[in-house]
């Protein structure tokens, strides 16, 4: 079986949509100095690498790729790098099995690979199933908006025509020009005696897949649908004003939600709906407080995007101490020595170096892994949870004299 090329997951427009954000903004998910972030990998570079590592010779990402394992486009949420890491780890044994049947040798991964890879695991995850449309025309009437906007000619004039969604076809663009117009659009309603109408995020999925079927705009610019660059978006949520309000790890303002918490994760099009429903809110604690009402273009949307995503990636930090004690309960000590005792066939765990990031660890649990040539002794792999995966890591990441 042959491995598709290195381009593979950019030559298809449904794929080309995804990924077209990164071409620009590659998508940074690395820990680092400000609300513990910094840039790092990208999520294009991963998807190069799920190409030529092989992943897609067995794996789809929504449909593109192959049958032998789950499509990783389909998760039900999205996943921290703990997650995913985990899951990498337990699917080890049975990928190279199914390899060595196919003739092909397990992928190697050098630590700014397995970062690059997770990175656009992560990022497939952000994306939306195509909504319902007849749902979606009902909430074009119900919700007031064939009363100001056009939708495939038909609809009021006194906003912009929505057709110009199918242009972008971007939750991030969408997200944005609800966030510009939503002034304009509060005293339109009033106006009009019109409520001003909320959305789920499954509501403006629906609502937009509707718009975009009605509409034969086409249009040929950078398509802002995957997260943009993290480091730009934490400078642009200091300069726009956000962290006098949001707080984030303790750091910023204390009058808004904390934007931290790891039960906030959503797709893009969960993001534009919550930034719609909380804009009122927002725009009185802003103007209340002196703060400027900030307009944002598609890409500044696509940083702040990507710099909230990633401080929800790396979960709470695991424990070293439990990290060694699962040394001995998951069986790495049947090989690894521990301060001298253990096993022998394999290097000492408390002297190991250049583990000090996440994928650095992660990386080296891959590629150094004795897969069981025998089939029956599988089963003795020892599975890892998230949690017992991030302990793991702070326990590598510890200094040698404090393991």
């Amino acid at each position: 079986m042959n491995i598709r090329p290195l381009n593979w997951l950019l030559t298809d427009r449904r794929i080309v949509r995804l990924m077209g954000c990164a071409l620009v903004y590659p998508l940074a998910l690395a820990p680092g100095p400000l609300f513990g972030l910094q840039s790092g990998p990208n999520a294009l570079a991963g998807a190069q690498l799920f190409g030529s590592k092989g992943c897609v010779t067995c794996h789809a990402v929504r449909g593109m790729g192959g049958t032998e394992g789950p499509d990783l486009g389909t998760a039900p949420q999205l996943r921290t790098f703990y997650d995913l890491a985990a899951d990498m780890w337990n699917h080890l044994p049975r990928m190279v099995s199914r390899m060595r049947e196919l003739g092909l040798d397990p992928p190697q991964l050098a630590q700014w690979e397995a970062a690059d890879l997770i990175a656009f695991l992560a990022t497939v995850h952000y994306f939306d199933p195509p909504g319902d449309l007849e749902h979606g025309e009902r909430l074009f009437r119900e919700k007031r908006c064939v009363v100001c906007h056009q939708a495939g000619g038909l609809g009021g004039v006194v906003g912009p025509d929505l057709s110009v969604v199918a242009q972008h076809d971007s939750p991030l663009q969408i997200a944005a020009a609800m966030w510009n117009h939503g002034p304009s659009m509060v005293q339109a309603m009033q106006e009009r005696g019109i409520e001003r109408p909320g959305f789920t995020g499954s509501e403006l999925i629906d609502l937009i897949s509707y718009v975009e079927s009605v509409s034969s705009a086409s249009y040929q610019g950078p398509l802002f649908v995957v997260p943009g660059a993290a480091d730009q978006g934490r400078t642009l949520y200091e300069q726009k004003g956000c962290a006098r309000c949001h707080g984030i790890h303790g750091q910023g303002g204390g009058g808004a939600p904390s934007l931290s918490g790891r039960g906030r994760d959503q797709s893009l099009t969960q993001f534009a709906a919550a930034m719609w429903n909380k804009a009122p809110a927002m725009l009185r604690q802003m103007r209340s407080m002196g703060i400027q009402v900030p307009d944002l273009r598609a890409d500044e949307m696509a940083d702040i995007v990507a710099f909230l995503y990633t401080v929800r990636y790396f979960s709470e930090a695991g424990d070293p101490t439990v990290g060694r004690r699962q040394l001995q309960s998951k069986g790495c000590r049947r090989c690894h020595s521990l301060d001298g005792r253990g096993g022998t066939g394999a290097p000492d765990l408390a002297a190991a170096r250049g583990l000090d990031t996440p994928e650095a660890v992660i990386s080296a649990m891959w590629n150094h892994a004795v897969i069981p040539a025998e089939e029956g002794e599988e089963a003795q792999w020892p599975g890892l949870t998230p949690p017992e995966m991030a302990n793991f890591v702070s326990f590598f990441q510890a200094s040698p004299d404090a393991r």
